[in-house]
């Protein structure tokens, strides 16, 4: 009996898979179970699209890139720490459009303008004591630098 079942498990054609993870995506076409890790491939075709299975799928890697802004400026912000007023100086003004943006730890956006001299200032004072950052961006809202800023 041992001799028989050795012999049909090595004569039985069976896939088996690994999967490293899975689930169910839906969407307004339907539902669709999922596993990744799966030996196989198959492509489903139908009126209204195609479902391509397993993981054995063409793809294609694209480079994606960070535009570097090169803007030879030198930026501090002080006082740091701050209570009323935090001044942004910007050393060697030009006429890029700069702007600021003060967010709170969460992320929230809490105040923004326009950087427009060389000495810019802040008003700190109905924020509470906490730790802030400021972005400066250029006009296509790329971050040209950013601080860490403490309100006492």
């Amino acid at each position: 009996m041992l001799l028989a079942g050795l012999l049909w498990g090595s004569l039985a054609q069976a896939q088996e898979s690994a999967n490293s993870s899975g689930g169910n995506a839906s969407g307004s076409g339907g539902t669709v179970a999922y596993s990744i890790g799966q030996v196989f491939y198959t492509s489903n075709s139908g009126s209204s699209g195609t479902v391509d299975q397993g993981v054995q799928h063409a793809y294609e890697i694209y480079s994606v890139g960070i535009n570097e802004t090169n803007l030879n400026i030198s930026l501090t912000a002080f006082p740091n720490p701050t209570t009323e007023n935090l001044t942004l100086q910007i050393s060697d003004f030009i006429n890029e459009k700069l702007f600021y943006q003060l967010y709170d730890l969460q992320g929230k956006l809490l105040t923004s303008g326009q950087v427009t001299a060389k000495q810019t200032q802040i008003n700190t004072s109905s924020l509470p004591s906490a730790t802030y950052f400021i972005n400066v961006v250029n006009q296509e809202n790329i971050k040209v630098q950013s601080f860490k800023i403490i309100k006492n």
